[in-house]
């Protein structure tokens, strides 16, 4: 890996919250700035656009908008309905239109999954106890 020097001039406030960060976390502060960088800029090739887009946009949400991401779950109706539709697919195949909507169950499905899981990284990223979080349900 090429790495890049850079020289980045931080307001005193935020450098001071970057250094709290590092020694909290052990890191100097050139790997919690890289740290934090990556974080902000995650890697997205393998999803969908609309989904990398949802989830780059989240560093600018605040704490409660994050914790309210952090606890979105599926609906129950979606989950039955994606459920039923894989086990008809083994049994004996899905029609075009039944294809189609397994797909788009299960790409909500992956959005709302990773929505919850980034929104819970930004917290604790943020210097949240995120030990409240439950795992995902589905809600009806």
């Amino acid at each position: 890996m090429v790495l890049q020097s850079i020289t980045v001039r931080l307001p005193d406030l935020l450098y001071r919250r970057v250094e709290h960060r590092a020694q909290r976390m052990r890191r100097s502060i050139e790997e919690e700035l890289v740290d934090v960088v990556s974080a902000a800029l995650p890697t997205t090739d393998d999803l969908s656009p609309d989904i990398a887009g949802d989830l780059a946009q989240m560093v600018f949400m605040t704490d409660a908008e994050l914790w309210q991401a952090a606890q979105t779950e599926l609906p129950l109706q979606d989950s039955a309905k994606m459920q039923a539709l894989m086990f008809k697919r083994q049994r004996e195949g899905l029609t075009t239109a039944e294809e189609r909507e397994a797909k788009r169950l299960a790409h909500r499905a992956d959005r709302t999954m990773l929505v919850r899981s980034r929104a819970a990284g930004l917290l604790q990223d943020r210097g949240h106890d995120i030990s409240s979080l439950r795992p995902a349900k589905a809600t009806g």
